[in-house]
């Protein structure tokens, strides 16, 4: 693309009335708050969609995205939209309690278990699930498991079927535990590191559009992280959207949100633990 070319897509002004209706209509089909506050971020991520079509304007891009032929664009418009941010054992204290607490219950009801990782992201939270629990498995013969990842990004789900990540990303992994799940990159300019294919064959990837009415998911899980994702709901959403998710949980099965997320004064099958981990109860 021209130099021209890109003056001309960088030089695009979001404008307020062309903001609000993409945000309502991200709001309405995917729950995504965006505020006025947002315009600048959503201007700036939406220029790279510019780009890539070979589009100059707001106008033109908004009247894309609405016609007939834009259909597969709002999925590109939604990876880019989507905020990703995700780490290897983030919020570590929840991997702790899965090892310590919940997978010797469950080992004792079951030798099978499934997990859901509900807003996967690139899919670090189902790698360190997997590890977690292939560790968990050495010492406990006959137990095994299966991991969903879910995400409304299909850039980040192809991220995360790869399992590629940069070096740098893995640090949180301790010393023994990337030599043993981890792969090296053969080209040494690299750094990169790939997950094993027996973690890898653990896990499978599917996109998830947490405002549908029903989600392509047909099976029972013992345990749901859905972690860091409802936060950027409004409360009558997360509400929807954790009810929803329940139906797909077993009764007395696991609810993990992230540690600036909580069910307080909201409707939902759900008793606390700790803090910011459930249990399923019924209606």
């Amino acid at each position: 693309m021209e130099d021209l070319d890109l003056q001309r897509i960088f030089a695009a002004q979001l404008s307020d009335s062309e903001f609000a209706k993409l945000s309502k209509f991200i709001y309405s089909q995917y729950g995504i708050k965006m505020p006025p506050e947002k315009r600048i971020m959503l201007q700036s991520r939406l220029q790279k969609r510019l780009r890539v079509l070979k589009i100059y304007s707001f106008k033109e891009y908004i009247d894309y995205v609405f016609s007939t032929q834009g259909n597969d664009e709002i999925i590109h418009m939604m990876d880019v939209v989507s905020t990703n941010k995700t780490d290897f054992y983030r919020e570590s204290s929840h991997f702790e309690f899965l090892g310590q607490v919940i997978l010797p219950k469950l080992f004792e009801e079951k030798k099978q278990i499934k997990i859901w990782s509900a807003g996967c992201s690139s899919g670090p939270e189902v790698y360190t699930l997997a590890i977690e629990l292939s560790e968990f498995a050495i010492n406990h013969p006959g137990f095994d498991y299966s991991i969903l990842g879910t995400d409304i990004s299909t850039l980040m789900l192809k991220k995360a079927f790869a399992g590629v990540y940069p070096e740098e990303m893995v640090n949180m992994i301790p010393l023994e535990l990337k030599r043993k799940y981890l792969l090296k990159s053969k080209e040494k300019t690299k750094k990169l590191v790939r997950i094993n294919s027996n973690l890898r064959n653990k896990t499978r990837f599917l996109r998830v559009n947490f405002m549908d009415d029903h989600y392509a998911v047909n099976e029972q899980f013992d345990i749901i992280f859905c972690r860091n994702v409802l936060i950027y709901f409004d409360r009558e959403t997360q509400e929807k959207v954790i009810n929803k998710l329940c139906n797909y949980l077993r009764l007395d099965g696991f609810f993990f949100l992230g540690h600036s997320e909580s069910i307080t004064n909201i409707n939902v099958p759900l008793k606390q633990l700790k803090p910011t981990v459930y249990c399923k109860i019924k209606n």
